[in-house]
């Protein structure tokens, strides 16, 4: 996806080259935990809008946690490479959750 890696670009930009007022140099600013707590925020309105069904809200809030996410990416120096890499290892394999395992032997 071209977006995801126009966005990580520029958040990376920011890392190198802040510019005064950007939300996302004020998020680095302030740290592991303030982005930790963006997510949490943004996640749970993902969970309202999704329970409340309606689609262009959770478009919104998936947009919003999708840009947090890889703020924290960023600030962990997780390229989107890594994380590619860590979703095809995962291709064609069972989760190892309890949950799935019981589903999967349905």
């Amino acid at each position: 996806m071209e977006a995801i890696n126009r966005l990580m670009t520029e958040i990376r930009a920011r890392q190198t080259t802040p510019k005064v007022g950007s939300y996302t140099n004020y998020l680095f600013d302030k740290g592991e935990d303030k982005i930790l707590k963006k997510i949490g925020e943004e996640a749970t309105e993902v969970v309202i809008a999704a329970k409340n069904d309606d689609k262009a809200e959770i478009l919104l809030e998936v947009a919003d946690l999708t840009y947090h996410v890889l703020v924290l990416l960023a600030e962990k120096n997780i390229s989107l490479a890594e994380l590619a890499t860590e979703l095809e290892s995962r291709e064609g394999k069972l989760s190892k959750t309890t949950d799935r395992k019981a589903i999967d032997t349905l």
